[in-house]
């Protein structure tokens, strides 16, 4: 068939004429065109001579295997996008096509409906779907801040991987931005237009997971009163984001992989299992291969959601995006703290952010800006306002002998004699209430800090629940 000037132009390579019949009537019906071959070398020829816009090819033709030609594509035309059908329940193929440049897969026996939302899908990757919203611009999505080599190689990734339907792992220490690079993938790519679904793994009590994730139907339970989605439904058309996806229990993780791999959901005290078109980004600070060699995290799990990995850098490798993101912040903390002018970092202040080991990463820096904001009284901020130290700072210079008090800089540097004592006067102006506040405050921000800002940790080492710690943080502010 010979493509009209309006519509799109796919290639369908299988052997079978039942399934190419099918994928044909499917494809006339949502006004695209179509040419159908049945082997490898038809396909690469007809690539080579037409202007394909999309491609769906069968794993195993007679003459080779669907992933040369997913390969071929990609060297040719890296902007067409390939999507492979593939027998039930092989995931294995499903995911080595993926990492082969694929842009999705299909099982067999094909789904009319799983089959139109696949094109869908790639026709607004190939900006060939005139009802989808335009790309977000730049200043409209989601950003990562600096200019460094590692964030320039970051953004080119981000890039590759928008364009593809695969799970994607993003691996980072705590407070990286592994959030936001979840949202530049989603946001940059086809599923731009539908909703982008953030959950905590280890926010969510373990008896409520499965109800969570995949909602419940009226009755189900005591007190459920009516059908409620569950977190795969919400997302569904768009992108599930699973932080601290280690902190999932083993049973869940199985539920997980089932809906993961059947691309299905079954919620509570339902009958029947309900098709759900959702692309997983999962994160976690943890190492995963470590947690599978521990028997903490399913194997086959983990194949199954590290299909690509992206590694986010630690902040101390990259200290030269420091300025532009001190400056971003203060923005930021100027429209919320309603200042009349943006604050800006004293020479000094700034120098010593950038000779620092950030232990919490860009969550640890927009902590220490926030915090020496609200103590300083000018627009320029000294560095002793930044206040940098941390636990194991603090146990090193607790451990050291202390120096003879001979003399003590002031404000302007210059020396004088020094306290007889070191220790500290107590504070007899402030009442009760208040140090008690400012001791809470103390001790939450240290176990925040050795615990790299991860809440779930943090409320381990305090002794309390998750929930007691977020009640906390929200009543002194620390939000």
């Amino acid at each position: 068939m010979t493509p009209s000037n309006s519509k799109a132009y796919a290639l369908i390579v299988d052997d079978e004429a039942d399934i190419r019949e099918l994928i044909e009537i499917t494809l006339a019906r949502m006004s695209i065109d179509t040419k159908a071959v049945a082997t490898l070398a038809q396909a690469k020829t007809a690539f080579e001579n037409e202007p394909f816009d999309l491609c769906l090819t069968d794993m195993r033709l007679p003459d080779g295997e669907g992933i040369d030609l997913v390969a071929f594509i990609a060297e040719r035309r890296p902007h067409c996008p390939v999507a492979v059908i593939t027998a039930y329940g092989n995931a294995e193929s499903a995911v080595a096509s993926l990492k082969a440049g694929a842009f999705d897969f299909v099982s067999k026996p094909l789904d009319v409906a799983g089959l139109r939302a696949l094109v869908g899908q790639a026709l607004k990757l190939a900006g060939l779907d005139h009802d989808a919203p335009p790309h977000p611009s730049l200043d409209a999505s989601p950003r990562l801040i600096g200019r460094t080599a590692e964030m320039l190689r970051l953004r080119e990734t981000i890039s590759k991987l928008s364009r593809s339907q695969a799970p994607v792992y993003v691996s980072g220490e705590s407070g990286t931005g592994k959030e936001l690079v979840a949202r530049m993938i989603h946001a940059e790519g086809p599923r731009m237009g539908a909703a982008f679904v953030p959950v905590n793994c280890g926010a969510i009590p373990s008896e409520l997971m499965e109800s969570e994730f995949f909602g419940y139907v009226r009755g189900a339970f005591t007190g459920a009163m009516r059908d409620t989605p569950g977190l795969f439904a919400r997302a569904d058309g768009g992108t599930l984001f699973l932080d601290e996806v280690a902190d999932l229990p083993l049973t869940m993780q199985v539920k997980l992989l089932r809906a993961i791999q059947e691309r299905a959901i079954r919620p509570v005290g339902a009958n029947v299992e309900t098709a759900v078109d959702v692309r997983v980004i999962c994160a976690t600070h943890c190492d995963l291969t470590a947690e599978v060699a521990r028997g903490r995290f399913r194997e086959d799990l983990y194949y199954r959601l590290n299909v690509i990995e992206v590694h986010v850098p630690p902040l101390r490798e990259r200290t030269a995006d420091i300025p532009a993101l001190t400056d971003r912040i203060l923005e930021g903390l100027t429209r919320k703290l309603r200042l009349r002018q943006v604050p800006r970092l004293a020479p000094r202040a700034l120098e010593a952010l950038q000779h620092y080991s950030f232990p919490g990463n860009i969550r640890e820096l927009e902590n220490i800006l926030e915090r020496a904001v609200t103590l300083s009284d000018n627009a320029v901020i000294e560095r002793r306002y930044l206040r940098l130290s941390s636990p194991l700072s603090e146990a090193t210079a607790e451990s050291s002998p202390a120096p003879a008090p001979a003399e003590a800089p002031d404000e302007n540097g210059t020396g004088r004699p020094g306290p007889a004592s070191s220790t500290p006067t107590p504070d007899t102006s402030a009442d009760l209430e208040s140090q008690l506040e400012a001791l809470e405050r103390e001790r939450i921000q240290a176990a925040l800090e050795a615990c790299h800002y991860n809440k779930t940790q943090a409320a381990k080492h305090l002794g309390i629940t998750f929930r007691a710690l977020r009640y906390r943080l929200a009543k002194l502010g620390m939000n």
